[in-house]
């Protein structure tokens, strides 16, 4: 773990910073697409939810393996037999830590942490897209780069788990590599437009496989009952929901109003 940075109280303070971060978080990156070539290779796995394997994070914007800036060697949704029991944890390992119900313009959840907290996997699945370079410029176009840092891991559930604003990137987390439970993929932090607050932008949505762009990608169904639920030891599973948004929504070619 990175040393830790910008320490705050919370809840109280979290709340103040939401007009702050409604801005900020309105929109996330997008990676470039390609298509598998391979079967997953293997990941560093972790171990079980309450005791996951924390793998060594790099340094922010250092590539580990992958070429270029960033990769999404997204495989196929499959779920898996019984995938409605599938372990879910609450994605940043951490004491102090809160997070708000909603969020500006779309669903999604900024969770609160300080820089360097560990963000890790929900569930089990294949991790889908990588970005290790913060490309972000405020000068620049408002919406592909936002996130900066950032991870997303289709579970088994045939739901990806996105997360994003990272400070670094866990070694060995690579498209097409399978993580677990619990298993850590990078470090809450600050890149892209988090405005200089240490935390985790989440968003929950469908794979949407091919150039589906950072507006489905940033979150599409509000995470907050399955936070709150993953909070407290439970296992609610955003599956159905999901599901049905795309039954009804399909894989939007660009974003709502434009």
């Amino acid at each position: 773990m990175v040393a830790l940075t910008g320490r705050r109280h919370l809840p109280y303070a979290a709340l103040l910073l939401v007009p702050v971060l409604a801005a900020g978080c309105a929109t996330d990156p997008g990676p470039t697409w390609s298509a598998p070539t391979s079967s997953p290779t293997s990941a560093t796995t972790g171990t079980s939810p309450t005791a996951p394997a924390s793998a060594t994070p790099t340094a922010a914007g250092s590539p580990t393996g992958s070429p270029g800036p960033e990769s999404a060697d997204q495989p196929a949704p499959t779920a898996t037999p019984g995938a409605d029991r599938l372990p879910h944890v609450f994605p940043v390992r951490a004491r102090n830590v809160d997070y708000h119900p909603t969020h500006s313009g779309y669903p999604g959840t900024d969770i609160f942490a300080d820089c360097g907290e560990p963000f890790v996997a929900v569930t089990d699945g294949t991790v889908g897209e990588v970005s290790r370079r913060d490309r972000y410029d405020k000068r620049g176009p408002q919406g592909p780069y936002n996130g900066g840092l950032s991870v997303s891991v289709l579970g088994d559930d045939g739901v990806r788990y996105y997360g994003s604003h990272l400070t670094e990137i866990a070694v060995g987390i690579e498209p097409g590599g399978r993580v677990r439970a619990g298993q850590q993929l990078g470090t809450a932090g600050r890149t892209g437009n988090a405005n200089n607050v240490c935390h985790l932008h989440f968003g929950i949505s469908p794979p949407c496989l091919g150039e589906d762009g950072w507006w489905i990608r940033r979150g599409v169904v509000w995470p907050a009952p399955y936070l709150d639920s993953w909070r407290k030891g439970g296992n609610r599973a955003p599956a159905d929901e999901v599901a049905a948004w795309h039954r009804r929504h399909g894989c939007p070619a660009k974003p709502p109003g434009r």
